[in-house]
C-alpha cells in the first residue's frame, strides 16, 4: 500500500502516517523504473481470506491526546495530508483496488487510489471528496475515511476444466463513521470528524468488511477492462489522430507540390544545356558553392546530433514494445525499465553519428568529441535528477531514490554507455567523410538582405507550430499520467502519433529549408536542426499551462520537482525532434544539390 499526493508532487508511504501498522511487514523488491518513478510496495494490516466474508472487521483504535506534543504532530501530519488530497493506492494480487463511482452522463468512474480523507474549509466549502456526502458540512472540519468495503471479484475455474478461482476485479468503497463504541464497532453512525483545532482529545477507530462475488463472464486476461474503459478518452484519442493527420496531408501536399512542380522546373532550367539562353541564376543553385560549407559550433552540434539519435532508437525501440503489450501498466515499472536500458546500450550509434558528422564538418578534435558525445547530454540530465532528489530527500519523501540506486545508475553510465559509446565514434572516424554533391567555394558567398520570413528567428519559431500541433492532445493524457497518477496505456495512439511527429517535423523543416535557400541564405545546418527542436519550447510553455491550469501545487519544493523534471522532458525532446528535423533536411539538401549540373 502506498499514499500518493494530488496536492504534493513528493510521496509518503503508507507507514508515514499514524495508520495502523502489519505486524509482519514486508517490503517486495522493486525493479529500476518502480525505483526511479518513486513506487515503494508494502504489506498492509488488511488481512482477508478467499470466499470469506468479513463484516465491519476492527484493525486498531488510535487515540490522540492533547496535551501531548507527538500525538499533535501525528494530527496535525494527517490534517495536512487531508488537506492536500493524499491518495491511498492499494494492490491485491498485482490488481489496483479502485473506487467507482458515477460521473455525468451516468457513466462510471473508476479511480485507481482514494484519498485518506476532505476538509470542509472555514468557509464552509466541501473541499474534494468531502462534496460526496451532505455529511460533510461542518466548517473547518476534516473528515477521515477510517472505514473500507472491499469488494473483490474471482473467476471460477471449476466449470471450465481447471481448479481455483482468479481475481478478475477489486473495488472499494471509502466510508467515515464514528463508532460509538470502539471496541465494538457497529460501522453505523455519523462521520468521523477531526476538528481543525486540536481543542480535545481525538479518537479514531479504523475497520473495513470484505465481500466475494464470483463472476464468470469477465475473464482473467481482460481483467483491467473495467478500470480502462472507464477512463473517458477514446473519442478524443481519435480526434486527435485525425486532427494530426489534417496537418500531415497539409505539409505532404506543400512539400509534394515544391517538389514535383516548383524543384522540377528548377532543376530543368539551370540543366538547360545552352546556358545563354537559360535565364539569369538566382534562388538555391546560386549558393552551391556555400551550402556545404561546416556551420559555426559544428562539436556541439555533431554532440546532440549523436545524442538525439540515441533518443531516437530508444523511443522507437519502447513505443513498439509497449504496442505489443509487453509494457502494460500491470507490468509495473517495465516502461521506464526498458527505457533506461536501451538508452544505456545505445551508446555505439550516439558515438558514431557524432564522430561522422564531426568529421564531415572538418572537425580534428575528436577526444573532445567523443567526451561531450559520452557526457554532455546525460551529464545535464543526471545533475538535475540529482537536485530533484536532493529536494526528495530533504522533504522525507519516499519517491527519493536510494544512494545505492544512483551508485547503479552512474555504474550503467560510466561502465556501459561511456564505453559503447567510445567504440561507436571509434568506427564513425575510421570511416570516411560523408562526400558532398557540390565542392565548397574557397570566400564564402555574402547573403542578401533577408525578408522578415526569411530571417532565423521567424523561421524557427514557425517551425515548431506544426509538430507541436500534432502532439498536444496526446500531451495532455501524458502529463496526467505522470502527475495526476492516472493510467496511460493507449500505446497504439501514442504509436501513431510518434510517426505523424517525424513525419511533420521533417515535412516544416523541409519546407523551410526550401524557402531559406531559394532566399540565398545557406546557413541551414543549425537553422534545420533548431526549427523543429523549437516544438520543445511550445512543450515547456504547455507543461507550464497545464501547471497553472489543471494542478493545484502547494509549496516552492513541488513546483521546483514539477519544473525540474519537467526540463529533463523538454532536454530530451529538443534533441529528439531537433535530430528528426536535421536529418530530414541533410538528406533533402543532398539530393536537391546531387541532380543539378554544376559548372
Amino acid at each position: 500500500f502506498k499514499i500518493i499526493i494530488a496536492h504534493s508532487l513528493s510521496t509518503n508511504l503508507f507507514h508515514s502516517f499514524d495508520f495502523c501498522k502489519d505486524d509482519n511487514e514486508r517490503r517486495p523488491s522493486e525493479n529500476l523504473g518502480q525505483v526511479l518513478f518513486g513506487e515503494r510496495i508494502e504489506t498492509s494490516p488488511y488481512k482477508f481470506s478467499f470466499k470469506k466474508d468479513e463484516k465491519c472487521k476492527k484493525l486498531c483504535t488510535k487515540t490522540y491526546v492533547k496535551d501531548k506534543t507527538e500525538d499533535k504532530n501525528m494530527l496535525d501530519f494527517l490534517k495536512r495530508g487531508m488537506q492536500l488530497n493524499y491518495q491511498h493506492h492499494w494492490i491485491v494480487d498485482n490488481m489496483p483496488v479502485t473506487w467507482c463511482y458515477d460521473v455525468e452522463d451516468s457513466q462510471k468512474y473508476c479511480n485507481p487510489g482514494f484519498p485518506i480523507g476532505c476538509l470542509v474549509t472555514t468557509e464552509g466549502r466541501a473541499k474534494d471528496a468531502c462534496v460526496i456526502n451532505s455529511e460533510f458540512n461542518k466548517k473547518n472540519t476534516f473528515y477521515i475515511f477510517n472505514h473500507v468495503d472491499i469488494k473483490l471479484t474471482y473467476h471460477n475455474g471449476e466449470g471450465e476444466g481447471w481448479r481455483g478461482a482468479r481475481l478478475v476485479a477489486a473495488t472499494l468503497e471509502p466510508k467515515s463513521i464514528n463508532n460509538a463504541d470502539a471496541d465494538k464497532p457497529t460501522c453505523e453512525g455519523p462521520p468521523m470528524e477531526v476538528p481543525g483545532e486540536f481543542s480535545s482529545d481525538v479518537k479514531i477507530t479504523y475497520t473495513y468488511s470484505v465481500s466475494f462475488e464470483e463472476n464468470n463472464d469477465i475473464k482473467w486476461a481482460s481483467r483491467w477492462d473495467y478500470i480502462l474503459v472507464s477512463m473517458p478518452h477514446t473519442n478524443i484519442q481519435w480526434f486527435s489522430i485525425m486532427n494530426s493527420l489534417v496537418i500531415v496531408l497539409f505539409l505532404s501536399g506543400m512539400v509534394a507540390m515544391i517538389m514535383l512542380r516548383t524543384l522540377h522546373k528548377d532543376i530543368a532550367r539551370y540543366n538547360q544545356v545552352d546556358q545563354e539562353d537559360a535565364q539569369e541564376e538566382s534562388g538555391w543553385k546560386q549558393v552551391h558553392g556555400d551550402v556545404f560549407r561546416p556551420p559555426r559550433k559544428g562539436m556541439l552540434l555533431s554532440v546532440f546530433l549523436g545524442q538525439g539519435t540515441q533518443i531516437f532508437i530508444m523511443t522507437f525501440i519502447t513505443l513498439f514494445l509497449a504496442c505489443l503489450g509487453f509494457l502494460s501498466p500491470a507490468n509495473r515499472g517495465a516502461l521506464m525499465t526498458c527505457s533506461v536500458v536501451l538508452w544505456v546500450l545505445l551508446g555505439t550509434p550516439a558515438g558514431y553519428v557524432s564522430a561522422r558528422l564531426y568529421k564531415t564538418f572538418g572537425g580534428e578534435k575528436w577526444k573532445t568529441n567523443v567526451l561531450l558525445t559520452a557526457l554532455l547530454c546525460p551529464g545535464i540530465v543526471f545533475a538535475d535528477f540529482f537536485l530533484m532528489n536532493l529536494i526528495l530527500w530533504v522533504e522525507g519523501s519516499s519517491a527519493a531514490i536510494p544512494f545505492g540506486t544512483l551508485v547503479a545508475i552512474l555504474a550503467l553510465w560510466f561502465g556501459i554507455s561511456v564505453p559503447l559509446t567510445f567504440i561507436g565514434a571509434y568506427f564513425g572516424f575510421k570511416r570516411p567523410a560523408i562526400e558532398q554533391p557540390v565542392r565548397t567555394n574557397q570566400i564564402p558567398r555574402q547573403i542578401p538582405e533577408q525578408s522578415f520570413f526569411t530571417k532565423p528567428v521567424p523561421g524557427i519559431v514557425m517551425g515548431g507550430i506544426l509538430p507541436f500541433g500534432c502532439i498536444f492532445i496526446q500531451l495532455f493524457f501524458i502529463l496526467n499520467s505522470i502527475w495526476s497518477h492516472q493510467m496511460y496505456y493507449m500505446f497504439g495512439f501514442l504509436f501513431l502519433v510518434f510517426i505523424i511527429l517525424l513525419i511533420t517535423c521533417s515535412e516544416a523543416t523541409i519546407l523551410l529549408c526550401y524557402f531559406h535557400l531559394c532566399a540565398e541564405d545557406y546557413h541551414w545546418w543549425w537553422r534545420s536542426f533548431l526549427t523543429s527542436g523549437f516544438t520543445a519550447v511550445y512543450l515547456f510553455v504547455y507543461a507550464v499551462h497545464y501547471f497553472f491550469s489543471k494542478l493545484q501545487i502547494v509549496g516552492a519544493a513541488s513546483t521546483i520537482l514539477y519544473f525540474g523534471y519537467t526540463s529533463i522532458m523538454v532536454l530530451i525532446f529538443f534533441l529528439f525532434t531537433g535530430t528528426i528535423g536535421f536529418f530530414a533536411c541533410f538528406w533533402f539538401v543532398n539530393k536537391i544539390y546531387s541532380v543539378v549540373k554544376v559548372d
